[in-house]
């Protein structure tokens, strides 16, 4: 029987040792363009490890997923960091793990309000993007170049996400 995963409000807090969590800080706020722009100054680090490799900017546009949820793999990326803005308005889950010597730990899954993008660090395990209402579009920042970018991981024994319960 598939252990069932709680969900949890995405918290800078408790979300550190997998990357950034990107919404407007007011402790980041600086005054722009003649007091006219609000900019909430370096949320977030890219990472883009190895000769050749650069940044890039993506939209994603993710397909809603069927709950109660299976989750049975993991992925990271070792070169370079992975950070998701939703662009849509819309809650979605983000998944994580600690590594446990190469392979991903318990995950720990956490509610994104609409409002709030995730920057993963480089090597952090994480579950692709999972939308939950409706298809939505992310603006994805990556890691292109040369190298394998991808690593999964499958579980032999999968872990369960129920409905997560999204008050707007």
């Amino acid at each position: 029987m598939p252990k069932i995963l709680p969900v949890r409000p995405l918290r800078q807090e408790t979300f550190a040792p997998f990357g950034h969590v990107i919404e407007a800080d007011p402790a980041r706020m600086r005054l722009i363009n003649g007091g006219n722009t609000e900019r909430f100054h370096a949320l977030a680090e890219a990472e883009a490890a190895g000769e050749g490799a650069r940044v890039i900017l993506n939209i994603f546009r993710g397909q809603p997923r069927a709950f109660p949820y299976q989750l049975t793999m993991m992925e990271r990326h070792p070169f370079g960091s992975q950070s998701f803005s939703p662009l849509n308005g819309r809650p979605y889950l983000v998944v994580v793990s600690e590594d446990d010597g190469g392979r991903p730990a318990e995950p720990q899954v956490f509610l994104a309000a609409g409002n709030q993008g995730v920057n993963y660090r480089r090597n952090v395990w994480h579950h692709p993007l999972m939308t939950l209402d409706a298809p939505s579009d992310f603006l994805v920042v990556d890691r292109d170049g040369p190298g394998n970018n991808l690593e999964e991981f499958f579980f032999d024994d999968p872990f369960l996400i129920s409905a997560p319960l999204i008050s707007e």
